[in-house]
């Protein structure tokens, strides 16, 4: 049956194979499942018009088989009744009923073994769906696993990461922010330290500080 071949040619041989290069197998189960569940839908009506055409060979041959028996009935009568003629009519037709109950059950025979091999590809069908159907069950549990670890890992990965290095940072600039309170403060209480134009250890504060601007001066002209 075309119906059949056609869907086991295209998908169920290469399935397996597509499923290795697939990046999304879900989607490509679901495909296969879609044309599956199509030549499901088109063997079930072709099983249906076989079926139907059965029964209407059956009707034929048991018509058939009913008028040859009962033109046989009816030219045993006939030569009972010494009416040899009637005889012979009634025996052609009896003939004739029996080449056509012949002819019948020939085509019953091929439709009844067409409508076998129907049920069992149908069957074969349906079968292959839900064995499928199951695997693409697994592959969308995988499928959604790794999608929720990705996530995963884009949302904490980064975080883990970074969140040592801005604490790192963090406790530098406090440090250093710690050392120039100390070195003011240190500064503002030291003893070494007199407000004015007083001296320490003999040298001048105002020598000091003009030193201390020349040394500036020099050092922005090098720069």
């Amino acid at each position: 049956m075309n119906v059949f071949k056609r869907v086991r040619d295209i998908t169920v041989a290469t399935l397996n194979e597509r499923l290795e290069q697939s990046q999304d197998p879900v989607r490509m189960i679901d495909q296969f499942l879609l044309d599956t569940r199509r030549a499901i839908t088109e063997a079930e009506q072709l099983q249906n018009h076989v079926t139907q055409h059965t029964r209407q060979l059956k009707q034929h041959v048991d018509q058939a088989s009913a008028m040859r028996q009962k033109r046989e009935e009816q030219a045993m009568l006939a030569l009972q009744a010494e009416e040899e003629d009637l005889a012979r009519m009634a025996l052609q037709e009896k003939v004739m009923y029996e080449e056509k109950e012949n002819q019948y059950s020939e085509l019953l025979d091929q439709n009844t073994e067409a409508l076998r091999e129907v049920q069992a590809q149908l069957n074969t069908l349906k079968s292959e769906y839900q064995a499928v159907y199951s695997k693409r069950e697994y592959y969308y549990a995988r499928m959604e696993t790794l999608r929720l670890q990705q996530q995963m890992n884009r949302r904490f990965g980064n975080a883990v990461q970074s969140t040592p290095q801005a604490f790192g940072r963090l406790e530098d600039r406090i440090s250093d922010w710690e050392i120039e309170a100390k070195a003011l403060r240190d500064l503002r209480n030291g003893d070494s330290y007199s407000s004015g134009s007083g001296t320490t250890n003999g040298v001048s504060l105002d020598e000091e500080l003009e030193r201390l601007r020349r040394k500036l001066d020099a050092d922005r002209k090098e720069e």
